[in-house]
């Protein structure tokens, strides 16, 4: 009688653990279901402006478009050209706690920033990262002041948003329109409405555009391949984990062919 006794409240416990565990993982799963869904719309959204703007064409991104690090880390990406401006890079993970998306244009034919969107899912929350980089002949140009003056017009509509602490970073000095964002899930909305008056502000301004001359688009492309080779030789929180599992020379020619494309522009 004493022996069973001691195994209740064994199995007691066992139970309880076992309906913590299940309950962690339901809870997990329909945060990750919903982050999904949200993360395909906002995907889906972005790709039909894009292709409002310019001709968008698919490409193959070989063996990269499914990378695996460490098992567990899963990396889908797509890779289009867009006539007239340039190379779009699409790469998302789930990882069932976190769902992750880098929707980026890196232009080679305008005269404007290169576009990065990095929405991250945290189960019920957000971390949304807007950034636009400099990495044109003359960031001092009239034209290329108007294209920025959009853009911090764009920014200006979310101020109200929680801005994220940000930590100093070698490659700051390219940065201009920044925008570092914590929302809920219950905020979702306004988290698509962002990214998407982002990209179509972006859009609508390099649309407006004519072509750059030969000289300003291989000064352009020069100085987005010394950012890019800088990402892999001075570090980035993203590249760090991508040469740590890859190699650096590997995650270079990542970047080169698809990630930003640089090669093909070469």
């Amino acid at each position: 009688m004493k022996e069973k006794s001691k195994k209740k409240p064994v199995l007691i416990v066992l139970a309880v653990i076992a309906a913590i565990i299940i309950g962690i993982s339901i809870f997990v799963s329909v945060h990750a279901a919903r982050n999904k869904k949200d993360m395909q719309a906002t995907i889906d959204k972005g790709l039909v402006q894009v292709e409002s703007h310019y001709k968008v064409t698919p490409l193959d991104a070989g063996e990269y478009s499914n990378i695996t690090m460490y098992g567990v880390m899963k990396f889908n990406t797509k890779q289009y050209d867009v006539e007239d401006l340039g190379n779009l890079s699409i790469m998302t993970t789930d990882m069932g706690m976190m769902q992750m998306v880098s929707f980026m244009i890196t232009p080679y034919e305008k005269n404007v920033p290169l576009c990065t969107l990095d929405y991250m899912y945290i189960l019920g929350n957000r971390k949304s990262y807007v950034e636009f980089y400099d990495l044109v002949n003359d960031p001092q140009s009239e034209e290329y002041t108007a294209v920025l003056d959009a853009l911090r017009e764009m920014q200006s509509r979310y101020d109200d948003i929680t801005e994220l602490e940000a930590t100093e970073n070698w490659y700051d000095n390219y940065l201009t329109v920044v925008m570092h964002k914590s929302l809920s899930g219950k905020e979702e909305q306004r988290n698509q409405e962002m990214f998407c008056d982002a990209l179509g502000t972006y859009l609508d301004v390099s649309a407006g555009l004519d072509k750059s001359s030969p000289e300003d688009a291989a000064a352009q492309l020069a100085i987005t391949e010394a950012y890019s080779n800088g990402l892999i030789e001075k570090g980035g929180v993203s590249t760090d984990v991508f040469k740590k599992a890859l190699g650096e020379e590997t995650t270079r020619d990542f970047f080169d062919k698809v990630f930003f494309g640089t090669d093909r522009a070469a």
